[in-house]
């Protein structure tokens, strides 16, 4: 770190605490809180937060005990910091609560605001809700979340743990300057609408260090009625019954400036997804150093929506615009799946400048593609042929309508067993522009015996370089469709079983 960088974060840190030490600090229970759960604190508690408000701010502070509560309205200038062994509990009583807002912290063009501590916020979402695969159940009809913050600017969470939220957890609606560190959610692994962090057209957010395990998406960006922009997520780990990192799918405004890195995902049904449905673009978003191991079994998830990597555009209904996306970055991925990566624009509006560098997949429980379908992830009135088309490719990492692609350092280890069950390609291409396929290796051809490692479809302006066949691959490259042009294939960069290229148009 640079020596004038140092100096700065040292500042910070000092009038930082320096801050936090001499601001007015009001004790909940001097307010009448009793913190025993047999009586409701809200009353107390909002009257310490307009109290510190009223002052210009400071902390309200919660010493350890058990605090029952409905709805707290969060105060500019004013923080809210848990002490180790203080709970904060989550009323059952839909009368708790206003009917637009069903959160537990609420705030409405507050500034400086902050939840802090190392005590703990409990939801009253301890049950499954409808995420078995084969069961439905009825959805009650009252749902509380934990914290919703509109048209706020300077936001802290740092901390705190968060338990069994029934709803989105931490819900921020055109929110700046957010600085969400080293929190813990813990949902229902089976609860449905259990969402992690869920920015929605928020600017300048900045979540790290976070351990997230929920029902629905882990952490969700969605752009309504403004962009989602400035956005870093990094050193989190989180599991997720439906996708990861999410994208979409509210997408009426654009998505831009999204970094994502040094992320671990585990035992989720979609890792990273894309779902662009309202005419929005996404663009320059980057992941780099991530780990992601989908769900391994098919019963998980019913089996045909696992996927590691997806993206997709479509109409959400006939009338809506067409969303973009372009200059997308993966790199340094590594992978464990049973399923493979799918990625597909529309005729209409092709993925542009989508890089995929450093990218390693390991398959030992390859999963039936035989139903496989695109994810839906979200409401729509429309239907088209991509549902299906390039879901069942036999493919480990499938492409559809890209112009400007890049594929560098992509390799597919599967085990002989895996192989042998089903046949893949490690890359299928299809209406595929301006593409440079680099260094694209499957592990075995034990049982490949028809499918090429490379396939093109109707793919033109191609080169392909710098692969090599392992022993006793029959068919390396794989062209066909009438559109199929100028592919060029630099077999002098390929070992000699490479060499072999089929063609049907």
């Amino acid at each position: 770190m640079h020596i004038f960088n140092r100096v700065l974060l040292v500042i910070s840190l000092v009038l930082f605490v320096r801050t936090d030490t001499l601001a007015a600090s009001y004790n909940v229970r001097e307010f009448g809180a009793k913190g025993d759960t047999k009586h409701k604190d809200t009353e107390a508690i909002q009257s310490a937060i307009q109290n510190c408000h009223k002052a210009g701010g400071g902390v309200v502070y919660f010493p350890p005990g058990d605090y029952l509560s409905g709805q707290i309205g969060l105060s500019s200038n004013v923080t809210l910091h848990l002490e180790s062994g203080a709970k904060l509990l989550t009323s059952r009583e839909p009368n708790d609560y206003s009917s637009d807002n069903r959160r537990l912290i609420v705030a409405d063009g507050a500034e400086n605001i902050a939840i802090t501590g190392r005590g703990s916020i409990i939801g009253i979402g301890q049950q499954e809700l409808d995420r078995r695969p084969g069961l439905k159940q009825k959805h009650p009809s009252f749902r509380v979340g934990v914290i919703h913050f509109r048209d706020c600017k300077h936001i802290m969470i740092q901390d705190i743990q968060i338990l069994f939220s029934d709803s989105w957890t931490v819900h921020l609606t055109r929110c700046e300057d957010v600085v969400i560190d080293a929190i813990t959610i813990l949902n229902n692994y089976y609860r449905i609408n259990s969402d992690g962090i869920d920015p929605v057209s928020c600017k300048n957010v900045c979540v790290s260090n976070c351990y997230i395990i929920t029902g629905d998406d882990s952490i969700c960006l969605k752009s309504e009625d403004r962009p989602c922009q400035n956005v870093v997520v990094t050193n989190c780990v989180l599991q997720s019954n439906a996708t990861a990192i999410k994208l979409g799918t509210a997408s009426q405004d654009d998505f831009r400036d999204i970094s994502f890195s040094n992320c671990v995902i585990k035992n989720s049904e979609v890792g990273i997804g894309f779902y662009a449905k309202d005419g929005g673009t996404i663009e320059r978003v980057t992941f780099s150093n991530i780990s992601i191991e989908n769900q391994t079994t098919e019963g998980a998830s019913g089996g045909n929506a696992v996927y590691p990597i997806f993206i997709d555009i479509e109409k959400r209904h006939l009338q809506s615009p067409v969303s973009k996306i372009r200059d997308i970055n993966f790199n340094n991925i590594q992978i464990h799946t049973g399923a493979g990566i799918l990625i597909q624009g529309m005729p209409e509006s092709t993925i542009e400048n989508l890089v995929l560098q450093n990218i390693s997949m390991r398959v030992d429980s390859p999963l039936d593609y035989s139903d496989r379908k695109k994810r839906i992830g979200g409401n729509r009135t429309t239907k088209d042929i991509r549902d299906t088309l390039y879901a069942g490719k036999p493919s480990y990492l499938t492409l559809a309508h890209v112009n400007g692609l890049t594929v560098d350092n992509i390799s597919v280890n599967i085990t002989e067993q895996a192989s042998n069950k089903y046949e893949r390609s490690a890359f299928c291409g299809n209406e595929i522009t301006n593409g440079l396929l680099r260094n694209i290796y499957r592990s075995t051809a034990t049982g490949q015996t028809n499918l090429p490692v490379i396939s093109l479809y109707n793919c033109r302006q191609c080169l392909i370089t710098d692969c090599i066949a392992v022993p006793g691959t029959k068919n390396f490259v794989g062209l066909t469709g009438s559109k199929t042009a100028e592919i060029h294939i630099n077999k002098d960069a390929m070992l000699p079983d490479a060499r072999n290229v089929t063609e049907k148009r």
